[in-house]
């Protein structure tokens, strides 16, 4: 893959040695890897049948093949195996034996040999995330497929964003929970907090849509400043709530307090948003590493508050309008229904 470099595994080969492997003759046959090894053991190395204490020293009997049967690769293939029942067979028959490399170390994860692969990517080229998605894809299947048994996961970077990810969800909900109950305790509704909410989703548009625009791909960080993002966009919709209901505490016609907030809370709000936006530009604009890994979040912020703050302006009052046109329809249907329920009583 283009932009991916130091890549390395932890596997390291060992020493040469005699690999063994079972025909499937011998398998027909009873015989089992204990049994070859235990019996090639046995007749190379030797295994030990009496200790004598001589003085203080304790000298171990060991049986094995005579050094002159016992030299070369020859030797095994022309050993005898014995099988349970007493017979014997030549090695060639049931078993084959190859020289190899065996494993300098053996790494495990629940009981599991695993070899870690690591990598490095750069970020001007390609990212993690689209490497690891061409690799789910095309590579890891046919390498499963070639190798029955093997499985695989993602560790390293990829686990911290599933980590992470998790932790920022719960996080997010909490967060949105905190929020809404701050604002239902200060405007005592549970409708209006709902109005001064609906800009946070426009705010995860933003934060996308800037990300297209400035060419860059989600990462961790974007969803930090997503997260940040939600507790930031409410306070434009507040500050237009508030005065909405300042005015029609006044008695003023709500057709005219609409009107009224919006064009005097006009300039307040996109004043806000422009410092925001231009007090992040900077960040966005830098080129140096050391603040690359950090403009994701800056972008998710920037471009979260700007297109939030114009939906702002035109879907709050909207639904703060839709909201009292609903209170008035649903009082007059109970109204209705009520006077309908007098004139059927019968009078007495």
């Amino acid at each position: 893959y283009s932009g991916v470099y130091d890549i390395s595994d932890t596997f390291e080969a060992g020493k040469l040695e005699l690999k063994l492997s079972l025909k499937d003759s011998g398998r027909t046959l009873g015989l089992t890897w204990a049994d070859l090894a235990r019996q090639v053991r046995q007749g190379f190395y030797g295994d030990e049948v009496q200790r004598i204490q001589r003085g203080r020293d304790d000298v171990r009997v060991m049986v094995r093949y005579p050094e002159d049967q016992r030299t070369s690769l020859a030797d095994i293939e022309n050993m005898r195996i014995r099988l349970k029942d007493g017979t014997e067979v030549p090695f060639r028959e049931v078993a084959t034996v190859h020289l190899g490399r065996g494993y300098a170390a053996i790494n495990r994860t629940d009981r599991r040999r695993v070899v870690s692969v690591t990598a490095d990517v750069d970020q001007s080229i390609t990212t993690g995330n689209e490497v690891v998605a061409d690799l789910k894809k095309t590579v890891l299947p046919a390498i499963k497929e070639k190798y029955p048994g093997l499985s695989y996961n993602f560790e390293g970077a990829q686990r911290d964003q599933r980590d992470v990810a998790k932790s920022l969800g719960a996080s997010a909900v909490i967060a949105m929970m905190a929020i809404f109950g701050l604002l239902a305790v200060q405007f005592r509704s549970y409708t209006q907090p709902a109005i001064i909410m609906s800009a946070i989703p426009f705010g995860l548009v933003g934060a996308l849509v800037g990300h297209i625009v400035m060419g860059f791909d989600l990462s961790i960080l974007s969803v930090f400043g997503i997260v940040a993002l939600t507790g930031i966009v409410v306070n434009d919709s507040l500050i237009m709530i508030d005065l909405i209901n300042r005015e029609r505490a006044e008695g003023i016609a709500l057709k005219q307090v609409i009107r009224d907030s919006v064009t005097r809370r006009f300039r307040p709000i996109l004043l806000t948003t422009l410092t925001t936006f231009c007090g992040l530009m900077p960040m966005m604009l830098e080129k140096s590493l050391q603040a690359r890994f950090l403009i994701p979040m800056a972008v998710s912020l920037a471009f979260g508050v700007l297109f939030a703050t114009i939906i702002t302006l035109i879907l709050v009052p909207a639904l703060y309008m839709i909201l009292e046109d609903s209170k008035i329809a649903a009082k007059g249907f109970f109204l209705t229904i009520f006077s309908q329920n007098q004139d059927s009583e019968p009078k007495q």
